[in-house]
């Protein structure tokens, strides 16, 4: 949805970029590491007007999340500095916290002090308050450090990550910083938002990356064993590495083509080919296997080899093409670079993403870092309607 369907409680439009008298609600997100900095980068990619809040020894100016984004540099731990900050999360549409539990509470900026609550009125009962944890915020790990790998061990999922025999393998730092953890707190706040529209009320988002990596992992935990995707141990299931049909390959030149032709009607249209490439090249071997050989999984290793040597024997480009505009399943691992030419935009930045096709994403210029507070402020209170 965008964000600009979405009304703030007072002032002219909210965003620099606002238009047409439109009001863009206002976020305030404290500095952090990915999951945090993702979510706003979200956010102000479909119009919203994002602050964040740098710490005067950490100023991340050059952190490649801040695209679209205003800093303001703010030493909480000043009397002054944290007046400043809660007078800005008193004016904010939505707050998010990338702070261990209890750090925001400790300053005297926790929900309680902005929400209403208990027979008492807080400073800014429309604030959306998200807050993004490594581990949940109950439970033997709540205080403990951690990064992405440990949060996607505790949710189950890295156990079942293709890898080697003695170990599964990590996909970066993605299921839980990005997507358990930013993908999914700006879900929440979406939704809070849609919520406040009906109750006039904000509310806590809580996110924490083991719980929502366990989320975006629904299908293969579920299916641990209660379906045919995953009931076999690590590496001998279908979608994990077992199948010699869904997998990675080695061609000449030392680059890559994912094959992926679960079906049987793609198996066979990989296979014809694959077999046809080799025999027009002069590659001999004494199996070749068939259509029907997909799902034998007595013979998965002997398959296995046959896929790795066929797509050795020449390079990746050469099997690109040979699978090109088919239903073959089977297409080059791209670089980076190579990905960004393909782009539509041409960019090696990724372009935001799901498309509008009323309200597109508008164009960002880079990061600013604003460090006269005065302006800063100044603008503020001018969007909110308080004159300093």
């Amino acid at each position: 949805m965008a964000l600009n369907g979405l009304k703030s409680r007072r002032g002219v439009s909210l965003s620099p970029r606002g238009v047409d008298g439109i009001d863009y609600p206002l976020f305030e997100q404290f500095a952090g590491l990915a999951p945090a900095p993702f979510a706003g980068l979200i956010l102000a990619h479909h119009g919203a007007s994002v602050i964040r809040i740098d710490r005067p020894s950490a100023p991340s100016t050059n952190d490649t999340l801040c695209e679209g984004k205003r800093s303001i540099v703010l030493d909480t731990k000043n009397p002054a500095g944290l007046a400043i900050t809660k007078r800005l999360i008193a004016q904010a549409d939505v707050l998010i916290d990338s702070f261990r539990p209890g750090v925001l509470e400790r300053l005297g900026l926790g929900p309680d002090v902005f929400l209403d609550g208990e027979g008492k009125k807080g400073l800014n009962d429309r604030l959306i308050y998200a807050r993004i944890a490594g581990f949940p915020r109950k439970g033997p790990y709540a205080s403990m450090a951690g990064h992405d790998i440990n949060y996607i061990a505790l949710s189950g999922v890295l156990s079942m990550l293709p890898g080697t025999s003695e170990k599964p393998s990590f996909p970066l730092n993605l299921l839980g910083d990005f997507a358990g953890g930013g993908l999914l707190c700006a879900t929440g706040i979406l939704l809070a938002l849609i919520e406040r529209g009906r109750s006039g009320r904000g509310q806590v988002v809580n996110a924490d990356m083991v719980s929502g990596t366990r989320y975006v992992s629904s299908f293969p935990l579920l299916n641990t064993h209660n379906g045919a995707y995953f009931s076999e141990p690590r590496g001998r299931n279908g979608l994990d590495g077992g199948a010699p049909f869904y997998d990675v390959y080695t061609c000449a030149d030392g680059k890559w083509m994912s094959l992926g032709c679960l079906e049987p009607q793609f198996f066979a249209t990989f296979i014809d080919r694959f077999n046809a490439a080799l025999r027009i090249n002069g590659m001999k071997t004494e199996w070749t296997p068939t259509r029907a050989k997909q799902f034998t999984k007595d013979d998965w290793p002997k398959l296995r080899r046959y896929i790795e040597q066929g797509f050795k024997k020449l390079p990746r480009d050469y099997w690109a093409e040979v699978f090109h505009d088919s239903d073959a399943c089977a297409v080059p691992v791209l670089t980076p670079a190579e990905a960004a030419s393909i782009d539509p935009t041409g960019s090696p930045r990724p372009a935001p993403h799901p498309q509008l096709s009323r309200t597109p994403a508008p164009a960002l210029a880079s990061a600013s870092s604003v460090h006269a507070r005065p302006t800063i402020l100044r603008t503020w209170d001018a969007q909110r309607g308080h004159p300093r």
